[in-house]
């Protein structure tokens, strides 16, 4: 989930470093996930969460089918057809989407911060990476579907979103 976007860098004591992003897959699958949570239950056809979300309907069936083989979401053909969310909204979790469509929510070079061995000065580095990985699940286990789809964030994330701050680009 979290990645070098080079395009877009942010300073740090004068220093350029590559911006954090969210990929695109992970937002396509948010916005589908959130479209069928607001739907409460009823059948929503692909083409219909593509055109309310923008967002690419091959690209998006693929996403829903990732998200019905993790038991997110269910479906069925036909003209009564459609997705729907598996689930209660409030019981999926914005880590659960995450998982669901790209793995683990933060890994170095692919692997868990935890099998990680550093050396000399790098050796503290270990903890560095476990503890933001601690702070993206504060976050993202949270915060669930029903949470954002209703408009109604836990107070610790519109606390994190309320400084002035949490929106600077650096």
């Amino acid at each position: 989930m979290v990645a070098a976007k080079r395009n877009t860098p942010w300073r740090v004591r004068g220093q350029e470093w590559p911006a954090m992003r969210i990929s695109a897959k992970v937002d396509y699958a948010m916005r589908a996930s959130l479209e069928l949570a607001a739907a409460g239950g009823e059948p929503i056809k692909g083409e219909a969460i593509a055109d309310a979300q923008d967002i690419p309907l091959k690209f998006l069936e693929n996403i829903l089918g990732e998200l019905k083989h993790t038991g997110i979401v269910a479906s069925r053909r036909g003209a009564q057809g459609g997705y729907w969310l598996a689930k209660d909204a409030g019981e999926v979790s914005l880590a659960d989407i995450v998982r669901a469509v790209e793995g683990p929510l933060a890994s170095v070079r692919g692997q868990g911060p935890e099998g990680l061995e550093y050396q000399g000065a790098a050796e503290p580095l270990q903890k560095v990476w476990i503890a933001l990985r601690a702070n993206i699940r504060a976050v993202m286990e949270e915060t669930s579907l029903a949470d954002v789809a209703g408009e109604e964030l836990p107070a610790a994330i519109r606390k994190l979103s309320d400084p002035t701050e949490a929106w600077s680009q650096r």
